[in-house]
């Protein structure tokens, strides 16, 4: 049986039910490898139910308001 991979927002350990590309702090992150696909250009993170639920929430309420645009960042869906 193979191990359960655990949650890799900090301070959970739950069960990393979840692949993502939002790192803790909501981005898509890029590995800086050569990568053949899309797939392989992200890193992936693991969560739980919870935490990715709380990340994305955060994602919508950045991209929803108005005056977050000034912040460097590009929206978390930019690719």
């Amino acid at each position: 049986m193979a191990a359960e991979t655990v949650c890799d927002f900090p301070g959970c350990g739950g069960v990393g039910e979840i692949v993502s590309r939002l790192s803790p702090e909501g981005y898509l992150v890029a590995t800086g490898k050569k990568a053949y696909s899309f797939r392989e250009a992200y890193r992936r993170f693991h969560y739980c139910q919870n935490c990715h639920d709380q990340l994305m929430g955060g994602v919508w309420s950045r991209v929803r308001k108005p005056d977050d645009k000034k912040d460097g960042h590009v929206a978390p869906t930019a690719i």
